[in-house]
């Protein structure tokens, strides 16, 4: 796609592993040039290294999962020739991201006081586990101990089994997607008023943020949300999972207006009475509702019920991991892309949710580490022999 929103827009990331690289994703899917830092004495990101799947000898699919359409840059920043090509690099620049542990971006010298007398429009993004400003600065941490400690495993999972993550790390995700927005904001105030800034995002946070309501009403009522059957909601009723014949079905018939469409299809008498019709009665009754509607939907399989339910009611079947992949659904909505790879021309990933123009972003892999070194050093006016030094003193 041409003229993406964010073309013309150079950001350096450094970064590694999951929650980072998804945040910058977005702003590379959008057009920005995505300078990937790594460092040649450790092989560059890690996630390179992660397996169980690989792509030649130094790249792998979940490595690629995080990196589309970035250019990777080997530099060393604690070299002294290193660090001045960083500086030069930060001159062209909109932004600088990381998601060093708390203390790192200090000691660095990628901070916005550090930077701002090379680029006073420069945004510096900072993304860490409990933040820069506090006694856990110096922390490491990763995204299940943020569900574990922020709630949100007490709240996953069923009443009286041990307490749940979630099957992926949603932590990471959000926080990238919520450091992303935060840069974005960032720059754009930067080109509006020529003044740079920090801007600070921690996996903590976040985890903490995701509480939302359940939140809200403990600090306002002092009520403590505690895990339901079945995947339930905590205040609506019907909003969880029911047996069907053979498996399960999610039905949200959360409103009355979806309920009397839910009884006017179930067609049962017990159902369509009146001490389940309305949204209180349904909640204080929601264990005896329970049982009525699996009683029903226990007649039929999930398809027979998919087949009635579907755009009438807002319904989902529980699908396992390859079932979800092989829904023809998410192949006609175009949310799985091919992006060639030099070791799996044929390579797919799952395709940005955002649409431009109505039209899904596309991705490019990413290269080989260190791929894009020599050119954006010669952009920078090194010349080969200069370059030949910085790789022969272990600054790239």
């Amino acid at each position: 796609m041409s003229n993406l929103p964010l073309q013309g827009v150079r950001i350096i990331a450094v970064e590694q592993y999951g929650a980072g690289p998804y945040g910058s994703m977005y702003l590379s899917d959008m057009g920005a040039e995505v300078i990937k830092i790594e460092n040649p004495k450790i092989g560059g990101d890690v996630s390179r290294q992660t397996g169980p799947f690989f792509l030649g000898e130094n790249d792998s699919y979940f490595f690629q999962t995080f990196n589309q359409n970035k250019k990777s840059l080997t530099l060393n920043l604690k070299s002294e020739q290193g660090r001045k090509v960083f500086e030069q690099l930060v001159k062209t620049a909109d932004a600088v991201t990381n998601n060093l542990r708390g203390d790192q971006p200090a000691k660095l010298g990628i901070t916005y006081d550090s930077l701002k007398h090379i680029n006073p429009k420069i945004v510096c993004g900072h993304l860490s586990a409990y933040g820069r400003d506090n006694d856990r600065a110096s922390w490491p941490g990763y995204d299940y101990l943020m569900q574990a400690e922020a709630g949100l495993m007490s709240l996953t999972g069923e009443p009286g089994q041990a307490p749940a993550r979630f099957g992926v790390s949603m932590v990471d995700f959000m926080t990238g997607a919520v450091a992303s927005l935060g840069l974005t904001a960032a720059m754009l105030g930067a080109h509006r008023t020529g003044q740079g800034r920090d801007v600070d995002v921690s996996l903590f946070d976040v985890a903490l943020h995701q509480l939302s309501y359940p939140a809200t009403w403990y600090l306002n009522e002092a009520h403590v949300t505690e895990r339901t059957p079945r995947s339930a909601h905590p205040a609506t009723v019907p909003c969880q999972l029911y047996k069907t014949q053979d498996s399960y079905i999610f039905l949200m018939a959360m409103t009355d207006k979806f309920w009397a469409v839910l009884v006017e299809l179930l067609q049962d008498e017990v159902i369509a009475e009146q001490r389940f019709a309305t949204v209180a009665q349904r909640r204080e009754q929601r264990d005896l509702l329970t049982q009525e509607i699996d009683r029903v939907m226990s007649q039929h399989d999930t398809q027979h019920w998919l087949s009635l339910l579907e755009g009438k009611i807002p319904c989902a079947p529980v699908y396992s991991l390859t079932e979800a992949m092989q829904n023809p659904y998410i192949r006609d909505i175009g949310m799985v892309q091919q992006v060639a790879h030099p070791s799996n021309p044929s390579m797919e990933v799952l395709a940005n949710p955002i649409k431009i123009d109505g039209k899904r972003l596309t991705g490019k892999a990413c290269p080989e580490m260190g791929h894009d070194t020599d050119a954006l050093l010669a952009d920078l006016g090194y010349d080969e022999q200069a370059i030949a030094e910085l790789k022969s003193n272990g600054a790239i």
